[in-house]
């Protein structure tokens, strides 16, 4: 999606994410790396155009540079499209501008099986979990990483890809990511606002009964809040299935980062999509 979501040059591309890092919304200055406690179980990072929600993806990846960079990354995203399994690893590796991502084939292997499919049909035009590895790559050059992209993110489902990714990367230096933007309201997302709230506040109301549950670890409470008050948040088995993974890897707290959204940072208040950072430890 290089061109599209993000800068398509090297050097546009790391100027973009340095712009990201000092925006208005984003967490002030670009991070560096420290040797860190190594205590992130888990991130929830926005996947939005750069322009939209990198500011705000900003504070999750300095907050992870703070605490050390893992060995190994799960990323776990929305099927927007579609296409291919319903739960599926793609065990290739992927380029951006920055270089190449590495497939991490010694967790990958042990995912593969149960609702999990090796399916790179269904990673083909899927944006979510690819915009998340610039951020990486700029933090580190050399990184690996398994992706697995969920079209059915339902309870059951995403409770079983939380459950084996736990058991893929027990006893291992690992961070889960949850690539998911929250409620989508306006004309063209099918959500309008009750008369006289505006689409930011909408978003902002909506968005944040879901983080409440996810700031108390609690993944069928997310579940059960996005289908009772109709939260059109497009990650959230990616992020039951993170919940339930780091819940099982000894979380003991999730934390909001910063919480936007697009009307906030573009000044357009006719639509909204909400983005959210947030941490678990």
């Amino acid at each position: 999606m290089a061109g599209a979501f993000y800068a398509g040059s090297k050097e546009a591309l790391v100027r973009q994410l340095e712009a990201a890092y000092r925006h208005p919304f984003g967490p002030g200055k670009v991070p560096a790396i420290k040797p860190g406690p190594r205590r992130i179980r888990g991130l929830v990072v926005p996947h939005a155009g750069y322009m939209y929600s990198g500011p705000i993806a900003a504070h999750s990846y300095a907050t992870l540079a703070d605490d050390g960079l893992p060995a190994h990354f799960v990323i776990l995203g929305p099927n927007h499209h579609g296409i291919g399994a319903p739960v599926a690893l793609c065990p290739e590796d992927h380029l951006t501008p920055l270089g190449t991502v590495a497939y991490d084939r010694s967790i990958g292997e042990a995912l593969v099986g149960g609702v999990i499919e090796s399916d790179p049909a269904a990673h083909s035009q899927e944006h979510s979990i690819e915009v998340q590895l610039p951020f990486l790559q700029h933090l580190r050059a050399q990184i690996t990483f398994v992706p697995i992209a969920l079209a059915f993110q339902e309870w059951e489902v995403a409770k079983e890809v939380g459950e084996a990714v736990a058991k893929a990367v027990k006893g291992k230096d690992a961070v889960i990511i949850a690539s998911s933007d929250f409620t989508h309201v306006g004309p063209n997302y099918g959500q309008m606002p009750p008369r006289g709230t505006s689409v930011a506040t909408f978003a902002r109301r909506q968005d944040e009964k879901a983080l409440y549950h996810i700031e108390r670890l609690d993944p069928k409470g997310l579940q059960d809040a996005v289908h009772e008050h109709d939260i059109t948040m497009c990650g959230y088995g990616a992020v039951t299935a993170m919940l339930v993974a780091a819940n099982a890897l000894g979380a003991k707290e999730a934390k909001v980062l910063k919480y936007a959204n697009s009307a906030e940072v573009t000044s357009d208040r006719g639509l909204a999509v909400g983005y959210a950072s947030v941490v678990v430890r």
